[in-house]
């Protein structure tokens, strides 16, 4: 039996602060005990919302979303008290981490392509000269497309592309060449 309930059960022949004092416990103490027993409320429906929305969303929603999701279902709350809520419940938003695709072999034996356009002077006349680049666009429902795409660098203007699935496969190879020859890949 803990000592408040011993307090709780003698202080009907005995005043609870004779009881507090002889068993070396503060009257504030016990009257917090006290309180927190008659309170066993029911949860508010807008708390079991709050948690609900968050497993549903793989612990992934903050504040913010949880508001619109909770707000949405017709219980009027702010940010701060369902704040509150997840940190009474020990519940926090994962982060997820930032994944940007590698597009460069990093590894230490593979070289970079060298610089064929160093110390030549700048093409006078269209289609002398292409260069090009590749990045990579997320997709909708995940993953990644790669775009290539190849400019001419007297008219700075498109003159192929190209989007796989794998960044694999773009090599040195060039949009399909046009009559009248194809320029020199840069």
């Amino acid at each position: 039996m803990s000592t408040y309930r011993y307090i709780a059960q003698r202080s009907t022949h005995v005043p609870v602060r004779q009881l507090c004092h002889a068993l070396r416990v503060a009257p504030s103490a016990y009257y917090a005990w006290h309180r927190q027993q008659g309170q066993s409320k029911p949860e508010p429906v807008w708390q079991v919302a709050v948690r609900e929305a968050f497993a549903y969303h793989a612990q992934r929603y903050g504040t913010r979303r949880l508001r619109a999701e909770v707000q949405a279902q017709g219980h009027a709350v702010g940010r701060w008290r369902i704040r509150r809520v997840l940190k009474a419940h020990g519940l926090r938003a994962q982060q997820p981490r930032s994944f940007v695709p590698r597009t460069t072999d990093s590894a230490p034996a593979v070289r970079a392509a060298p610089n064929r356009l160093l110390g030549r002077p700048a093409p006078t006349a269209p289609n002398q000269v292409w260069v090009g680049d590749i990045t990579y666009l997320p997709r909708q429902g995940g993953g990644w497309l790669y775009l290539a795409v190849w400019l001419d660098r007297c008219s700075r203007k498109i003159v192929g592309w190209d989007v796989l699935r794998v960044a694999r496969g773009f090599s040195e190879r060039g949009p399909a060449p046009r009559p009248g020859g194809a320029p020199a890949i840069g």
